[in-house]
């Protein structure tokens, strides 16, 4: 992982943990492993002064996944440190509470290359800036596991983990969509249902998306969230709230848009919002909805292909969501003038065979 434009911070900030750390009593178990100056002896305390399990457990465990990425590069012995795989494996399932289920727990510490670590490097950042994807020339993966979570103000609302086979004929002929509830299933959450379309706006900065999409049988991951939303819209007559999610994939050229929609509305008994609708489709810049079979190619690009650092990850997702909306519009516009064009041509065509027609009666 490279968190190397934030390390200088973070290695300020590890330093002054640690000077926090040494002046906390001390174990017999947990005495320094090396001799030299300490704080009570009124110098400077070094890193190589504490026990490992010491910088561990009170400094390193405080960090979050970037910041413990970009610890790392301050020096070897917090490199050593900071590859715990139960402090990823901790940052993981704190990031990601659908994580913290018995199957995806096993398949995060046995991630190729790395563990909890690797997968933590896959599903936090987006696609690397390049953006134009690969086609793959292995066979698609027979299985995706969806992980997602949805947080409003940091607060866990909703959180599932599902599978979906890919192999079957009905999966790669039918459109593709993801659906993680039920038409008739409500999941409740303790917040207001919005009213008015200041509240609905305030939505884009307060509700946050994570949904993570992992190969189990070759090991990649990659998350498809724009993580805020790129748009919410209000229903006039119903009052529901559609929230939208995208991230933008490219192979050989070709743009398609993978959106997820949450879509909320107020409960029966009282103002409180509930979610009735998680879903995540895949459709072209001409609106048209991909198949199974094409919406591979995409998503197996994305898990292949190569990842960003993770720095500014949200607003990255917004600038290419709003370069794509743009790329769209202008398409659309060209369609209409050839369609204009091609009218009046036939208008004209039209008119002159009529013209044609008139006079060679009148000739005769």
């Amino acid at each position: 992982m490279e968190f190397k434009n934030s390390s200088k911070g973070v290695c300020a900030t590890s330093h002054s943990l640690l000077r926090t750390a040494s002046t906390e009593p001390k174990t017999e178990n947990e005495m320094p492993l090396a001799t030299g100056t300490t704080a009570d002896q009124g110098g400077a305390t070094g890193l190589s002064a504490l026990h490992p399990d010491i910088v561990r457990s009170h400094v390193l465990s405080r960090l979050d996944g970037p910041a413990l990425g970009s610890a790392a590069c301050c020096s070897t012995t917090l490199r050593q440190l900071s590859s715990d795989d139960n402090l990823w494996s901790d940052i993981c399932h704190s990031m990601w509470p659908s994580t913290t289920s018995q199957r995806l727990s096993h398949l995060i510490s046995s991630f190729p290359r790395g563990g909890p670590r690797a997968f933590f490097s896959h599903a936090f950042p987006v696609l690397a800036s390049d953006r134009n994807l690969t086609r793959s020339s292995s066979n698609p993966p027979s299985e995706f596991i969806s992980a997602v979570d949805i947080r409003y103000k940091d607060n866990l609302i909703f959180t599932k983990v599902q599978e979906t086979e890919t192999v079957t004929g009905w999966f790669r002929c039918s459109p593709f969509r993801i659906d993680l509830l039920e038409p008739k299933d409500v999941v409740p959450t303790p917040i207001k249902h919005p009213e008015g379309e200041e509240a609905c706006r305030d939505m884009i900065d307060d509700m946050m998306l994570s949904w993570i999409l992992i190969d189990p049988i070759r090991g990649h991951a990659v998350n498809l969230s724009s993580h805020k939303p790129v748009s919410v819209e209000r229903h006039w007559l119903t009052g529901e709230v559609q929230v939208r999610y995208a991230s933008i994939l490219a192979v050989d050229q070709r743009q398609v848009q993978c959106g997820i929609v949450v879509r909320c509305g107020g409960s029966e008994c009282g103002d409180e919002m509930q979610v009735r609708e998680v879903s995540l489709e895949i459709e072209d810049m001409d609106g048209t909805h991909l198949n199974g079979k094409e919406s591979l190619v995409f998503l197996q690009g994305a898990l292949e292909g190569k990842k960003g650092t993770g720095i500014n990850r949200v607003e990255e997702g917004q600038k290419r969501y709003k370069v794509y909306v743009e790329m769209k519009r202008e398409r659309r516009e060209r369609k209409l003038r050839t369609e204009g064009a091609l009218d009046m041509f036939c208008v004209a065509f039209g008119v002159s065979i009529f013209v044609a027609f008139c006079c060679f009666l009148c000739c005769r």
